[in-house]
């Protein structure tokens, strides 16, 4: 059954680029936007990525690969 519109939290969550050491790229990442601002700003996303991605890659049985850099991925405009 479908939601009604607007019953979705909006900004629960910040999504990011995420690029690797090998070139490839993975897109619209999720992180909690909990854990992200303050002092840190968003250096908190690149551990949270990094423990996803260290258990996708147990679960998959290849090394998880290292992170070049993470962009945040800009809001939609209305």
């Amino acid at each position: 059954m479908a939601k009604k519109p607007g019953t979705n939290p909006k900004g629960e969550f910040a999504f990011f680029n995420v690029f690797y050491e090998d070139g490839s790229q993975r897109s619209n990442r999720r992180v909690p936007a909990e854990l992200l601002g303050g002092l840190d700003g968003d250096e908190p996303a690149r551990g949270f990525i990094m423990e996803q991605d260290r258990e996708i890659a147990e679960k998959s049985g290849r090394p998880p690969l290292e992170i070049k850099s993470l962009d945040r991925v800009a809001a939609k405009k209305k």
